[in-house]
């Protein structure tokens, strides 16, 4: 699932999928800003993009992945992007930033 999020995915004028699909692609592209703030020190959005972004992530949506909404659900944090370090798939966020944001 991990390894379909590309750039383009991230755009806010993709406005394409179901609102399950939309809330994965969300969860996808923070994670991946969380990272690359939290490890890498880059930022690959603005800030105002990032808390716009973690505000419309809605934590108690079941996307039919058990794991990640349990962590969505119990992790998240609207207000700081730490919640990465402790990600489950936190080695397909890191291929994700390496494949498609690290310059």
């Amino acid at each position: 699932m991990l390894e379909q999020f590309t750039k383009k995915d991230a755009d806010d004028s993709v406005k394409w999928g179901s609102p399950v699909e939309i809330e994965i692609r969300r969860r996808i592209h923070l994670s991946v800003a969380a990272y690359a703030y939290e490890y890498e020190n880059v930022s690959i959005i603005s800030d105002g993009e990032y808390d716009r972004k973690s505000l419309e992530v809605q934590p108690k949506l079941k996307t039919g992945h058990a794991r990640m909404d349990r962590f969505f659900k119990n992790n998240f944090d609207a207000n700081t992007g730490q919640w990465v370090r402790h990600h489950p798939d936190l080695l397909k966020i890191k291929k994700i930033y390496n494949d498609y944001y690290k310059g």
